[in-house]
């Protein structure tokens, strides 16, 4: 009959992803996962645990994001100075 991961669906809790015409899934979300197989439930999906794809260019190390908020909030900073000045 059904195949592993399905059940009873109306015993089992909703999928819950949101759908284009504004509801949620209905399908019974695959064991031991919070969604269907549709979206995003099956087995081996997403990157492999560990993997270092992101870290290719290194934009979005720790230290790069901290790099890119501290230039941020000196800039706002600058910034509030220069309308304090400009408003006296």
């Amino acid at each position: 009959m059904g195949g592993p991961g399905t059940g009873d669906a109306a015993l089992a809790a909703s999928c819950g992803a949101g759908l284009p015409d504004g509801t949620t899934c209905p399908r019974p979300p695959v064991e031991g996962k919070r969604r269907c197989r549709r979206h995003g439930g099956a087995p081996g999906v997403g990157a492999p645990k560990g993997s270092r794809n992101a870290l290719k260019h290194g934009a979005f190390t720790r230290e790069a994001l901290a790099e890119r908020k501290a230039i941020n909030d000196f800039i706002r900073a600058c910034l509030r100075t220069l309308r304090e000045i400009e408003g006296r």
